[in-house]
């Protein structure tokens, strides 16, 4: 089924109306007219060139996109939201997708990731995890093909399959809130039913 409007809106985190993000995106775009060319290009820009906020143990949280595009980093949820202004900004539908997973891989605590899926035109919706690669976790682009950065193993882990038009509000309220790495860590937001707004 084709997306709404909802998932092309410019709203106050999913800011792709701001200058940078324009520019970002039309850069992105350059010549390229196919929407899966224009996709992957946005998706390996936020994976490789955006730094996991886990991963360096950045001082600044982010959460809007233009700020994870300003700052360079974020987590895997601010990461998701500059990758949906991104493709938003090239006409491409973006969405909001999580996963509940155990943060250390051994049971509690646990925490959702978020990530995307893309609306293209020949493919339909292609969920595309842009968190960035490290040791065991690889994901890429490469539809129709799904290769996200981490599977569910455990049994309280939770592969959502509900496509939202936009963040969860629990996801900007944690990352809104908590403002320093080690208080932003410890409140990562966690639940087991995603409700649309």
């Amino acid at each position: 089924m084709a997306p709404n409007e909802a998932y092309l809106q410019n709203t106050s985190i999913i800011d792709w109306l701001h200058p940078r993000i324009v520019a970002k995106a039309k850069e992105l775009r350059g010549m390229l007219r196919s929407d899966v060319e224009i996709a992957n290009n946005c998706f390996t820009f936020v994976r490789d060139h955006i730094h996991h906020t886990g991963d360096h143990k950045s001082t600044v949280i982010t959460c809007k996109a233009s700020d994870v595009l300003v700052h360079q980093t974020g987590w895997c949820f601010a990461k998701s939201h500059l990758l949906a202004a991104l493709c938003r900004a090239n006409g491409i539908p973006a969405g909001f997708c999580y996963q509940r997973l155990s943060l250390f891989d051994n049971g509690e605590p646990y925490t959702l990731h978020g990530f995307n899926a893309l609306y293209l035109n020949d493919f339909g919706w292609y969920r595309v995890d842009a968190r960035g690669n490290k040791a065991g976790v690889n994901a890429t682009f490469s539809p129709p093909l799904e290769q996200l950065a981490f599977r569910i193993k455990a049994s309280h882990e939770i592969d959502f399959q509900e496509i939202l038009s936009e963040p969860l509000s629990i996801v900007i309220t944690a990352l809104q809130t908590y403002t320093s790495f080690e208080e932003s860590l410890k409140h990562l937001p966690d639940c087991t039913e995603i409700t649309p707004l």
